[in-house]
């Protein structure tokens, strides 16, 4: 009589050397070493889109959809600035910090863009945005520069740092569904891994 083998038991499972769940925000000193190694390293657009891509705590599909008209109508770039969900349609206003306004002006100084172009371009033309996938190359470049584990972080740990940064200065849970544009409290203490406040922490 003869035995086959089942194929199946030769798989290697799809996520075996991977790390897979939430990946975590940078904390504080990654954002600071990151910062300075662009600006040490004078790249421009880089230190632009990590920058803006930190005040926003946009996903990353919206932040490689910025339009220089959204965060820089009259030629500079403005101290808040709305953006259109992708996800759920719905506008969102963040607040542009001055550094990350300085970054993205130098940036706009060396592009020729109009008001209605993707502030944030790759090699396909200047009038095709930077796709997601090339956003995530750069989230890996940027934490291995500064000797991190780039399987670690993603784009999803650059729109949850800031967030997380403010809530474990202030530990107010409000903050979260508010900054992460979250309709579901629940939804937005998952995104940040941290606890959901109990019926009686909301109460005191």
């Amino acid at each position: 009589m003869l035995f086959f083998k089942n194929p199946s038991t030769n798989r290697v499972p799809w996520n075996k050397g991977k790390i897979t769940g939430q990946k975590p925000p940078l904390k504080i000193k990654h954002v600071w070493a990151i910062r300075t190694t662009l600006q040490l390293g004078k790249q421009i657009r880089d230190l632009a889109l990590f920058n803006l891509a930190i005040d926003s705590k946009l996903r990353g599909c919206d932040v490689v959809k910025i339009k220089v008209e959204d965060i820089a109508p009259n030629g500079h770039t403005a101290n808040r600035a709305t953006v259109r969900q992708q996800k759920t349609g719905n506008p969102v206003k963040f607040e542009i910090s001055e550094q990350t306004r300085q970054a993205v002006d130098d940036y706009l100084k060396i592009q020729d863009k109009a008001p209605g172009d993707y502030l944030f371009t790759g090699r396909r033309g200047k009038h095709r945005n930077l796709t997601t996938r090339q956003y995530g190359r750069l989230v890996a470049k940027w934490t291995k520069m500064i000797d991190l584990d780039p399987s670690q972080y993603g784009t999803h740990s650059i729109r949850r740092t800031k967030a997380t940064l403010i809530y474990r200065k202030t530990g107010t849970h409000s903050f979260i569904q508010a900054a992460l544009r979250s309709s579901h409290s629940h939804s937005s203490h998952l995104c940040l891994n941290v606890p959901r406040p109990s019926r009686y922490d909301t109460l005191r």
